[in-house]
């Protein structure tokens, strides 16, 4: 079963997530939280830090893992189990980096509610972490 790990930042209220590239095999064209497929041996925690550096050139970030997720789509995409963060802090301006992503931006809630997300539970878990 594949797993990844994948992470929001969020910054005085608002959540940064990156719309995939068309070409992204898995959900292209949505918006996503940053993160990935977890390497041989790797933990989610371990996968998350690589895989921000990766795509935003952030580092020493902190984070709290918010959910496990089952892959929704599994006709689709097969089975898989997503590891969702909430990062909270980090060294360094995140940047979009590569080609997995078209673009960046911040949202606040209210806005994450207009947009097409790879996952529809993102909007609640968000909204809960942001509320406690």
């Amino acid at each position: 079963m594949r797993r990844t790990a994948g992470g929001a930042l969020i910054h005085e209220g608002k959540i940064l997530l990156g719309l995939r590239s068309s070409e992204r095999n898995y959900y292209p064209d949505v918006w996503d939280v940053f993160g990935g497929h977890l390497e041989e041996e790797e933990s989610p925690d371990a996968a998350l830090a690589r895989e921000l550096k990766e795509e935003l050139g952030i580092t020493e970030p902190k984070f709290k893992q918010i959910a496990i997720l089952n892959e929704p789509r599994v006709q689709e995409y097969g089975h898989a189990e997503h590891h969702i963060y909430a990062v909270t802090s980090w060294l360094g301006t995140p940047t979009k980096r590569g080609n997995e992503h078209s673009e960046i931006g911040w949202f606040t809630l209210e806005a994450m509610g207009s947009l097409s997300l790879a996952s529809a539970l993102y909007l609640q878990l968000f909204t809960k972490y942001l509320e406690r």
